[in-house]
């Protein structure tokens, strides 16, 4: 006699309606973009910006300092220009307050917008990241955290589009020579940052940051590299000049030839 092989039950009304929504999340319309006022960056976007509606990933390129700093900043940039598009204020969640004000300050990002959460654990900055975003009133949500599981960030993109605001997950190094980016996500794009050499001025002093910004995935897009100045005091990366002043040379032959 042959035992009848054990059949699991059918999913419930209740779990199958989280499914859809889960995946109609993932496959939304896109929300405004923020563009970052660089044509060679904004181009090789799909929307030409970030998705002001959706979760967007940022990794430092090491453990050190200095890339985490710059990964730090560039997430205050993108934070700071949300910001001031609304006069909105920034949640910042973090597990522990290790945050330097004046240098986010630098990057456009005042006291006066910011709203901060401490955890204990990820699990508890995540579940206040997924409030402040449903909450739909704050100009975007950053949060800091070693992991992050795909369930984890698909709730977080669900959230972002619910409550039409923008979502920065700041990975956090969790172990030497390990990328925090490996992991499966749901995020719209997934960035590391790195620092480079800044400018040699003609006099004693240091020059403006540069960073290279990795865009290590895109939903529907390419990956890409650029080296870029830090922000400055609006948020706003730029170009270094020796390839500003060839873009701009080459924007004026292809004038000329018109």
């Amino acid at each position: 006699m042959h035992s009848q092989p054990a059949t699991s039950a059918p999913p419930s009304a209740k779990q199958l309606a989280s499914l859809r929504k889960a995946l109609a999340a993932e496959h939304s319309p896109r929300g405004p973009a923020l563009a970052f006022g660089i044509a060679e960056l904004d181009d090789r976007l799909v929307y030409r910006g970030l998705d002001r509606h959706g979760l967007h990933e940022i990794a430092a390129a090491s453990g050190a300092l200095g890339d985490d700093a710059a990964a730090t900043l560039f997430a205050a940039g993108i934070a700071a220009r949300l910001a001031a598009l609304g006069e909105a204020q920034v949640l910042w969640a973090l597990t522990r307050f290790d945050l330097y004000a004046p240098g986010l300050e630098q990057a456009g990002l005042g006291p006066d917008r910011m709203v901060y959460a401490q955890g204990s654990k990820d699990t508890d900055v995540l579940a206040m990241a997924e409030d402040g975003l449903r909450d739909g009133s704050l100009a975007c949500v950053i949060a800091e955290v070693r992991s992050a599981d795909r369930t984890a960030t698909r709730r977080l993109q669900l959230a972002a589009s619910d409550g039409r605001t923008a979502m920065l997950l700041y990975r956090r190094h969790r172990s030497k020579g390990s990328c925090p980016l490996a992991t499966p996500s749901s995020a719209m794009t997934r960035w590391r940052i790195g620092c480079r050499p800044s400018e040699r001025l003609g006099m004693p002093g240091v020059g403006r940051g540069r960073w290279l910004v990795e865009l290590m995935r895109q939903r529907g897009g390419n990956p890409f590299s650029l080296e870029l100045e830090a922000c400055d005091e609006t948020g706003s990366l730029a170009l270094p000049a020796p390839i500003a002043d060839r873009a701009i040379a080459a924007g004026r032959a292809a004038s000329h030839a018109a």
